[in-house]
């Protein structure tokens, strides 16, 4: 999982703030319920002692002491309901006490004695056998002047354990929420952002080939629709840019080429005349130079023909192995002459379809390099195998090689590498950027793999013949031949 994802993001904010509000929910709502209880339980006992000041010791005098306990066991009946009830006179005697409550919560007897007098009600915590009771003393004052106060009790243990329920719940359902909301947050956000994707894929497969190709464009109305317009139209864009660049660099070339063949024919038919040699030297430096340009000219003609799709015009089956070794032993004399081994690894039947002048030109073009840039005595390979429904052409050589700076940026038009190996060649920097426009001509791709002072490696995958991709392994048992230069 991406966790730099706008999706992940998202879904991590929401969960993130939705357990924040639970906790704080849950938090609100334990101290809400407590505060509750709580309450609840002290009106509750308030209202009883109240209760009995004003019903039963209102008259205490009349009825008597006994009447008095009688009626308080019978009408609160404290034992039923697990309460502590007591009414206690001035001298600290006690006029009535509740026995032991049915259901065991607490022992009435240990209940400790308060010791008056008592001047105001108050509320007080006390353990009871390791059980926490609530008590409520209310002193009262009869109208014939005699004091007493009451004390009623409640064990606090059906609080606590309601509370602790719900600190239950919440322990295990808060989780179980947030769980449920990244769950069900990720997917939406997976399916709101599904759209983006499909533009992001198809923007991938938009090259400078196909920008007559666009995005689809969902009639939805919101922000993934406004870009799909605008990501559309900066296409468009780039199309026409690219378009008016093509017939700039056609037009340019094709203007300069009749010219420079003017130039040619004059510097050649004055060549011919009887001149002092310091005149033909120049002349000649001249007719190398107009050589030299009239070479860029003709490739950047080239380029501009492969960026506008021309070079797809012919496709036939041809056989790679044979393509190479015949290309490269017309290159023979140029290996010999720098006593350089030419070592072919070419495996049989690999066939792609293509143009084999613009593939020879590749290979012509890649060989040429491994030569040019192998010092004397040195080796370049030429390997031929198929591989994953992909046929591998790949020129292997042990000469300076290329530096890491470098290696992004040799594919580009009128690029030169570094001095170590400018000084092996005069050429103007294109070969390269020719060799990369015919394998995207024929959905190849190049790679280079190269240490600077150890040799570099170029690959080229091509898409086999369809009928072949089923006989791999036939085509991958290799026959060697190595070509020896001349001693």
């Amino acid at each position: 999982m991406n966790t730099h994802s706008l999706r992940f993001r998202m879904t991590a904010w929401y969960a993130g703030l939705l357990a924040g509000f639970l906790l704080l929910f849950g938090l609100a709502v334990y101290l809400g319920l407590k505060h509750y209880l709580d309450s609840g339980l002290r009106n509750s006992l308030s209202q009883q002692t109240r209760s009995i000041a004003e019903k039963l010791l209102v008259d205490v005098d009349h009825r008597g002491e006994k009447h008095v306990a009688d009626e308080a066991s019978e009408n609160y009946s404290p034992e039923i309901n697990g309460r502590f009830l007591r009414i206690t006179r001035a001298d600290s005697s006690t006029l009535y006490q509740s026995s032991q409550p049915r259901d065991g919560s607490f022992d009435a007897t240990r209940v400790p004695i308060l010791r008056g007098p008592v001047k105001q009600e108050f509320f007080r915590d006390e353990f009871v056998g390791g059980h926490r009771l609530l008590f409520h003393t209310f002193p009262y004052t009869t109208p014939e002047g005699r004091a007493f106060w009451i004390e009623a009790g409640a064990p606090y243990h059906p609080v606590a354990e309601l509370l602790d329920d719900l600190l239950i719940i919440l322990a295990f359902g808060t989780p179980l929420i947030i769980a449920g909301a990244i769950a069900g947050g990720y997917w939406l956000m997976r399916r709101a952002l599904q759209p983006v994707d499909d533009i992001t894929q198809q923007a991938e497969r938009i090259t400078s080939r196909n920008l007559s190709e666009r995005l689809s464009v969902a009639a939805t109305g919101d922000e993934i629709e406004r870009l799909s317009i605008a990501l559309n139209r900066m296409i468009g864009r780039l199309d026409d840019a690219f378009q008016h660049i093509n017939r700039f660099s056609a037009d340019v070339s094709h203007e300069l080429r009749t010219p420079l063949t003017i130039l040619r024919g004059e510097l050649e038919s004055i060549a011919q005349r009887r001149l002092p040699p310091e005149m033909l030297e120049m002349i000649g430096s001249a007719l190398e130079e107009t050589e030299r340009l009239a070479k860029i000219v003709d490739h950047l003609l080239t380029i501009s023909r492969l960026d506008a799709g021309e070079s797809r015009t012919l496709k036939i089956r041809l056989d790679l192995g044979q393509l190479a070794i015949s290309t490269a032993d017309q290159m023979r004399l140029l290996a010999e002459e720098k006593s350089i081994s030419l070592v072919y690894e070419v495996a049989e039947g690999v066939e792609v379809e293509g143009d084999p002048a613009r593939l020879r030109q590749v290979i012509a073009n890649l060989v040429d390099n491994a030569i040019k840039y192998t010092a004397k005595n040195g080796q370049v390979k030429l390997h031929v195998a198929a591989s994953g429904g992909k046929g591998i052409l790949e020129i292997v050589d042990n000469g300076v090689g290329i530096s890491a700076e470098a290696l992004p940026n040799i594919f580009e038009r009128f690029y030169r590498a570094d001095l170590a190996r400018t000084r092996y060649s005069s050429g103007a920097g294109l070969g390269l950027s020719i060799v990369k426009a015919i394998c995207t001509a024929h959905d190849a791709e190049i790679k280079v793999f190269s240490t600077e002072g150890e040799g570099s490696r170029f690959r080229v995958e091509l898409p086999l013949a369809s009928s072949l991709s089923l006989n791999e392994s036939r085509a991958n048992s290799p026959r060697a031949a190595v070509s020896n230069p001349a001693q």
